[in-house]
């Protein structure tokens, strides 16, 4: 009671001082505000972002799990927005979760013995390769030794040390191998809970993408929400035509790549597949690197069709040959033209920057971040003016 006499004596009438109570808080219950330096917040910022990076960097599951969730909601949109037209949007991304899964679950229990089964058995026929390849290379290097084509004088000891250089490395690629074999258990329930993961922010973002939408466009001022709307709408478009398109490209050159294989009688042929289209994520260098092996496989086994390794080897070429045409002009061109609208010289340079940036990621983000640099290139473009100065 004596308290509350002596407040209302230090206010006229009696009365609190308008706009804040007794406890320091606004009278309307909002928070107190906590007064801080530009200087101060500034600092507060960069330490919160130093602490995020250095989250992501010792947990690099975090991120990567993020990121393909994301990736998978932009490709999920595609038959969600199909399906919307005829059924509610939760009943279509359902049903799309559903067959996802049946996919994956198709995949795990069919394709993937194949492929161990096949990956054991070339393993164990590997020495019949180096044998193989050790042949060959002997073979090169008389060609060139009679045409005096090698450098130095002695070609046994040029070929000798040639052969010990390439044991070494197939040594070390064996350990390795094995060594990652060993973990292979682990790696698998890792691998299970990260794509687990990447699964469950996809369907999330699915379920609240309205929810974010509005959020980001409540964060922006009223006077700017159109230009956020078109950039957020940009993004969608260009991310999803072009993720959505790659997924569809990848496939259709394993498939195409295990057909051809199958049908020249080549070994190993669903394996050789899958590699394709791990190796067609990476732009131009992708379709030779997935010939690699196969050509290498025709050469040392031949086929059971055709008998003769070269013959066998030059339609295996061939095939690759008329594979890599048919994606690169009439696939991607159709199909993922719309998402980028850039110059191919420009995606080569993007490669080649995102290989010595970062490595095999640097090259499989480059075509990504190319698009996402074009949308915010075309976004700038027609908005950016110079500020026009005063008149004296």
């Amino acid at each position: 009671m004596k308290i509350d006499r002596w407040a209302r004596s230090r206010t006229p009438g009696g009365q609190e001082p308008r706009g804040e109570s007794l406890s320091g808080r606004p009278a309307d219950g909002r928070p107190t505000p906590i007064f801080v330096s530009s200087r101060l917040l500034i600092i507060i910022a960069a330490v919160g972002l130093g602490l995020l990076a250095l989250l992501l960097y010792a947990a690099p599951t975090v991120p990567a799990v993020g990121l393909g969730g994301i990736a998978l909601a932009i490709v999920l949109s595609f038959p969600v927005r199909a399906l919307s037209h005829f059924m509610p949007r939760g009943l279509a991304i359902l049903v799309t979760v559903l067959a996802l899964i049946g996919l994956i679950s198709l995949a795990l229990f069919i394709l993937v013995p194949l492929v161990i089964q096949q990956l054991s058995t070339l393993v164990r026929t590997t020495p019949q390769i180096a044998n193989s390849a050790n042949q060959l290379l002997i073979d090169v290097i008389q060609a060139l030794d009679e045409r005096q084509l090698l450098p130095g004088s002695d070609p046994e000891e040029f070929g000798r040390a040639l052969v010990t250089d390439l044991f070494d490395r197939a040594q070390n690629l064996t350990e390795n191998l094995l060594r990652g074999l060993l973990g292979f258990i682990p790696r698998a329930f890792g691998f299970g809970i990260a794509l687990f993961g990447v699964l469950f922010v996809a369907v999330y973002l699915l379920v609240d993408a309205r929810k974010i939408k509005a959020a980001y466009l409540k964060s922006v001022p009223v006077h700017y929400r159109r230009d956020a709307r078109d950039l957020w709408n940009a993004f969608g478009q260009s991310l999803s035509r072009y993720l959505g398109g790659l997924v569809f490209v990848v496939v259709i050159q394993g498939v195409l790549a295990f057909v051809a294989l199958y049908l020249i009688g080549v070994r190993y042929a669903i394996l050789l597949g899958v590699w394709v289209s791990l190796t067609a994520i990476i732009p131009y260098l992708g379709a030779f690197l997935g010939a690699i092996p196969a050509v290498i496989v025709a050469l040392v086994f031949g086929s059971s069709n055709f008998g003769s390794p070269t013959t066998t080897a030059i339609l295996t070429i061939v095939a690759y040959v008329l594979i890599q045409q048919l994606e690169g002009n009439f696939l991607t061109p159709r199909i993922q033209g719309q998402a980028l609208h850039v110059h191919p010289i420009l995606v080569l340079l993007a490669v080649i920057a995102g290989g010595e940036l970062a490595g095999l990621a640097g090259v499989v983000f480059a075509v990504p971040a190319l698009a996402v640099l074009r949308v915010f290139f075309d976004f700038l473009r027609v908005r950016l003016r110079k500020r026009p100065e005063p008149e004296p």
